[in-house]
């Protein structure tokens, strides 16, 4: 008869020394390592590039701020009678079809709507710390507030209307999702936030 060896675990085969008794650990494999992947850096347009962009979007916000004003500060004194302060959102859009022509509320939706516009094509290009959404929405509703208060207190024939400052932000949203923030994103990239061991 053959015999056969018996083989035994590894803590049985590894030799004890006299009056100890070793105790074997289980080792613990390394965990993987997983990286993320960082976003690649985007960089901006070429700075000859960028300086004209940039003065060019300056030069059309001071005519954009000029053709505000004389659209929206210049007193009327014939429809005087006819206007009326508005804090109610809707209000004034309500009027508007009940009213008047279908043809003359989008004329005048429509006219407060690309009032806004500039503002989210510009800002995003002129103030990098204001490129988000968000902060070119406060900054257009700062701006048409301040406007629309200006109106209401000064102008002879204005009033303050809450709609149209609701309108006027709503056409900058729009400028900004069709162009502002592809802009800004050109002419003010973002480099990646380093990441802290």
């Amino acid at each position: 008869m053959a015999r056969t060896a018996l083989r035994l675990p590894t803590v049985l085969r590894t030799p004890l020394r006299r009056g100890r008794v070793e105790k074997t650990e289980p080792v613990a494999e390394p965990e993987p390592v997983v990286t993320e992947p960082v976003a690649a850096e985007r960089k901006p347009l070429p700075l000859p590039i960028r300086l004209p962009i940039m003065l060019l979007a300056f030069v059309f916000m001071v005519a954009f701020a000029i053709a505000l004003a004389k659209v929206t500060l210049e007193p009327s004194p014939a429809s005087e009678a006819l206007t009326h302060s508005n804090l109610r959102p809707g209000n004034s859009l309500k009027a508007y079809f009940d009213y008047g022509t279908v043809h003359d509320a989008l004329k005048q939706i429509g006219g407060n709507v690309l009032l806004g516009v500039p503002f989210g094509v510009l800002v995003p290009v002129l103030a990098p710390r204001a490129r988000g959404v968000l902060q070119v929405l406060f900054l257009t509703a700062l701006v048409m507030l301040m406007v629309e208060l200006t109106q209401g207190a000064l102008i002879t024939g204005r009033a303050f209307d809450i709609d149209d400052v609701i309108l006027n932000t709503g056409g900058a949203l729009l400028g900004w999702l069709l162009l502002g923030r592809r802009l800004g994103r050109a002419v003010h990239a973002r480099r990646p936030k380093a990441v802290e061991d």
